[in-house]
């Protein structure tokens, strides 16, 4: 669901899907008016020039940091802040971060099973790495599009070392529980003796949504991951944050499983900057989602269009889905139709199905979406639906 790997697939004309991918990317480039612009968008020349705000995050004339220290204990040392914890480590990748923090608590609990959603990223999007890399047995609560419940956690019926919570869950729709299901899920866990570890790459945006602050919100599990780039915009990277002991030891496994990286200051300055400049507008961007999600389903339903959701109808982050009921190639072709013709990307992501005749994507509001009001996303979507076939619609 995300295009964030668009670039590993080689284009040929025989690829109708690939030439689709092209297309869509170019369009995006060229658009007037978009929801959002990521950095797989630019260019490296514009990517680089984000580091031209370095020097109000950091100070430059610093040594370059060398296999972790300076500018990484910097970040390090910010995240912890944020988050409230006793420490955080750096890590190129979350992967890596979620493996090591796993394993360093089923080291400690004597239990190597992970309890987690279906739907996780490490179930779905991750090869198996918990099972075949980091020796963890991971075992799922619930398939359905919502977080599990206290009861899912507190009545599973085998042993569990660690209770492993995605929030939001990217693949439900981005979806987050309400702060008192969240803290029955928790205490679920602790009556079953379980560590809870807290899938946040993009924690940074819940705070609208629960109504708390990061702080607080860290403060139910044992640790957290965080992402750098997922909505702070950063070149990469993540952190593991929790107690003193356990992120000194993640930062042995960091070691071992190659994520000492030499030197990181462009990517660590990348994310000070989006801790800097995005984590204060988020909650911007977040109110501002709910109003094109509004949008979007009262412009579908005056156009007619069976069976057209929004999901979740009001957004819990500035992500959600669009459901609607045609082939992913029909919609897809569609979304590039306009954005070619009419210089304005309502849908800027791929379309992957759902069911028979039924497909979803994923709209993501950043700082070029605080440019739509809510009539310019209506006529937008009849400019998308008078592209549809008319025999569904």
């Amino acid at each position: 669901m995300t295009d964030t790997a668009e670039h590993d697939h080689p284009v040929t004309d025989e690829d109708p899907v690939a030439r689709l991918r092209e297309r869509r990317l170019a369009a995006h480039r060229g658009a007037r008016r978009v929801f959002a612009r990521f950095g797989f968008h630019r260019s490296l020349r514009e990517r680089l020039a984000l580091l031209e705000e370095a020097a109000a995050v950091h100070d430059l004339d610093e040594l370059s940091d060398v296999y972790g220290d300076g500018v990484v204990e910097a970040l390090e040392t910010k995240v912890a802040g944020l988050l409230g914890t006793e420490g955080a480590a750096f890590f190129p990748t979350g992967t890596m971060a979620q493996q090591v923090a796993l394993r360093c608590w089923a080291g400690r609990t004597g239990n190597p099973t992970v309890a987690l959603h279906a739907l996780s990223h490490p179930e779905v999007h991750e090869r198996n790495a918990f099972s075949e890399v980091g020796r963890l047995r991971p075992v799922r609560l619930t398939s359905e599009p919502r977080l599990p419940t206290a009861a899912e956690v507190r009545d599973f019926e085998e042993p569990f070392g660690a209770l492993m919570v995605e929030l939001p869950l990217r693949d439900a729709g981005f979806v987050l529980p309400a702060w008192e299901e969240l803290t029955a899920v928790v205490e679920a866990a602790r009556e079953r003796d379980a560590v809870v570890h807290f899938d946040g790459a993009r924690l940074w945006e819940s705070t609208v949504h629960f109504g708390r602050p990061l702080e607080e919100i860290a403060a139910l599990a044992d640790s957290v991951y965080v992402s750098f780039y997922k909505s702070l915009e950063a070149f990469g990277g993540a952190a593991l944050a929790g107690p003193k002991e356990l992120v000194e030891e993640a930062k042995t496994w960091r070691h071992r499983y190659g994520g000492m990286v030499f030197q990181q200051f462009p990517t660590v300055l990348s994310a000070l900057i989006g801790l800097e400049r995005q984590l204060p507008r988020l909650p911007e961007y977040v109110a501002h989602a709910r109003v094109v999600a509004a949008a979007m389903r009262e412009a579908f339903a005056a156009a007619g269009v069976p069976w057209a959701r929004v999901h979740p109808e009001v957004p819990h982050t500035h992500d959600f889905q669009v459901w609607l009921p045609y082939e992913p190639e029909v919609l897809g072709e569609a979304a590039v139709r306009v954005a070619e013709e009419t210089g304005v990307v309502l849908f800027g992501n791929g379309w992957d199905r759902g069911g028979p005749g039924l497909a979803l994507t994923e709209v993501h509001v950043r700082a070029d979406g605080l440019q739509w009001s809510a009539e310019d996303v209506k006529a937008a979507v009849a400019e998308f639906v008078a592209r549809l076939p008319e025999q569904v619609r």
